[in-house]
């Protein structure tokens, strides 16, 4: 990987499920850890598994040379009845990744989600799209978030994200417009652009002066249609197979990371499956996708003049 700009790392989704719980139950937050080191990987996010406890966590890093790039934090800014306390919990999580050494928060909108939005009930069945007054509550809040992020010398990043208000490539080209460019930046995810309805490599043209962080997911497209002629939640399309990672399914990223190396990206990107890992075996799922990265480039190299 020494012909990348950019810091590659893996998210521990791979090897536990943080939407499906059963995926990956009974795997040690040890496992993941070895299996990331034997990769050759230096950087992860903060997964349900990894202890909680700051220097036990940095010790356990540190000695395996990993770092602690970001961790998702769920925000309920629509509604402005939430924003203090959610304002509140945000730097505590800052406060968190600030001694981790992390960079960046990822972060994303629950309101309105069938499934991550705590004011919903089960018989729900559909996302409910933010109206004008959510939209400029949603901006506000971020805003705020993102002046408390800089306090702690991090970023945040957002991350769009299947079954959630902002998953459309519409809807992200709102976020971008309605918030401050100095605070809030943008997470680019390749498999939830292209679950969403946008192509991925649109987005990040596009939007790359905002991108401060990557996911790098592939998809299912089979997975997909049978997923979307069913009509099925997005933990359901999770649960089928949807996701997988980079080389194992239909995305083109070859024009991506040729973007990517144009521009010069340094940040990190993360390798992500987020697939059932009793039937898909992480570690050798990451190696694929690192071999599958390594030969993209060797073609790219060879076709430069």
């Amino acid at each position: 990987m020494k012909q990348l700009p950019f810091k590659l790392g893996i998210h521990p989704i791979n090897w536990v499920g943080e939407d499906v719980k059963e995926h990956g139950a009974d795997t040690t937050f040890e496992q993941i850890v070895d299996d990331i080191q034997a990769l050759g990987l230096t950087g992860t996010e903060m997964g349900r598994k990894y202890p909680t406890d700051v220097a036990e966590l940095k010790k356990a890093l540190s000695m395996r040379e990993i770092s602690l790039v970001s961790q998702w934090k769920s925000v309920l800014f629509s509604d402005p009845a939430y924003r203090e306390e959610e304002l509140a919990a945000y730097r505590k999580h800052a406060e968190f990744l600030k001694e981790m050494g992390s960079t960046v928060i990822s972060t994303a909108e629950v309101g309105g989600s069938l499934h991550f939005d705590p004011r919903r009930t089960p018989n729900e069945k559909e996302v409910l799209r933010l109206d004008e007054a959510g939209w400029k509550s949603l901006a506000e809040g971020l805003n705020l978030a993102g002046e408390i992020a800089q306090e702690y010398g991090l970023k945040l990043t957002y991350h769009h994200h299947g079954g959630t208000v902002v998953e459309s490539p519409e809807e992200i080209d709102k976020l971008m417009a309605l918030t401050d460019p100095s605070l809030v930046y943008l997470l680019f995810d390749t498999g939830h652009a292209y679950y969403g309805g946008a192509d991925p490599l649109t987005v990040l043209r596009k939007h790359y002066d905002r991108i401060a962080y990557i996911h790098l997911k592939d998809i299912r497209q089979s997975v997909l249609d049978e997923a979307r002629a069913e009509q099925a939640d997005f933990v359901t399309c999770i649960r089928k197979g949807v996701f997988t990672v980079p080389g194992d399914g239909c995305l083109d990223f070859a024009p991506i990371f040729d973007e990517l190396m144009v521009r010069n990206y340094q940040g990190w990107a993360m390798l992500e499956g987020e697939q059932d890992p009793a039937t898909h075996n992480p570690f050798e799922y990451a190696r694929k996708a690192l071999q599958f990265i390594h030969t993209l480039l060797s073609k790219e190299a060879g076709n430069r003049p």
